[in-house]
């Protein structure tokens, strides 16, 4: 019997990707520690077997040391697969943006990753793992009301893919998942939406979720990749079209184009 292959994920909320992704892995054979910061926000995760859940908090010091402390004994000091799924937006104009919610939206974003990679990175090493970031559409798009939301999707990919060629020696993956409109429900804890257990549409989110979990698992996928609901349409057009027909349909897409069109009057 070969031995069990571990896998931990953050960012394992009800409704979103995460769960998804914890589900896809548990189906290939996998021990997976989901994670979030309250596991009463996992609740669609806590009757499977070979699921564990453990509370963590990205941006806490001591929340990550204990999930370490819980899950090396566990697995023998080794992880398979480190996802960092854990995120948070923030929609503002520029001008009218908190700078202290921007603040806490990149420790979340980008600190906690690299965080949560520091201090699971003997575990993957052990294994000569694979480490994956989930990116955004959004941190190509220009889209106005997101801007410090975006901002901190390219800093994720730069990080991320940097953090690939500094492993590349040691024999280890990172991948990069440039996701579309199925991202997650990072703005559940805004707007209290997620999608129930019997919902209709919680296929497409399993849907790829699945094909993520296939290309690293069954592919051996490194690098970057686009996933999701118009992640490729939207890379298409970003090499494709021309920047003042993107910024039209942007403006135009978020009533921006009507403010142009008044103060022309």
């Amino acid at each position: 019997m070969s031995d069990p292959q571990f896998v931990l994920i953050t960012g394992c909320t009800d409704g979103g990707i995460g769960a998804a992704f914890a589900r896809s892995f548990y189906r290939r054979g996998f021990h997976v520690f989901g994670t979030a910061r309250s596991i009463e926000k996992m609740s669609q995760l806590k009757s499977i077997e070979r699921i564990t859940l453990l509370p963590l908090d990205v941006t806490s010091s001591s929340s990550i040391q204990a999930a370490v402390e819980q899950i090396t004994p566990i697995t023998g000091g080794k992880l398979h697969y480190l996802v960092n799924n854990s995120g948070v937006s923030y929609v503002m104009p520029a001008l009218d943006t908190d700078v202290d919610e921007a603040r806490k939206m990149f420790d979340v974003n980008l600190l906690g990753v690299l965080a949560i990679t520091q201090a699971f990175f003997p575990l993957v090493r052990e294994s000569r793992g694979c480490i994956m970031n989930m990116g955004s559409i959004t941190g190509v798009l220009n889209a106005p009301w997101g801007s410090l939301y975006a901002a901190s999707k390219p800093a994720l990919i730069t990080m991320s893919e940097t953090l690939r060629l500094e492993l590349a020696p040691f024999g280890m993956r990172v991948v990069t998942i440039v996701t579309g409109a199925v991202e997650s429900n990072i703005m559940s804890s805004r707007n209290q939406f997620a999608l129930p257990n019997d919902s209709m549409y919680r296929a497409i989110t399993d849907i790829d979720a699945e094909k993520v979990v296939s290309d690293v698992t069954t592919n051996g996928t490194n690098g970057t990749i686009w996933r999701g609901s118009m992640a490729s349409t939207v890379r298409w057009l970003m090499m494709k079209m021309p920047a003042f027909i993107v910024d039209k349909v942007l403006l135009q897409g978020t009533g921006l184009g009507l403010l142009e069109e008044r103060a022309a009057l």
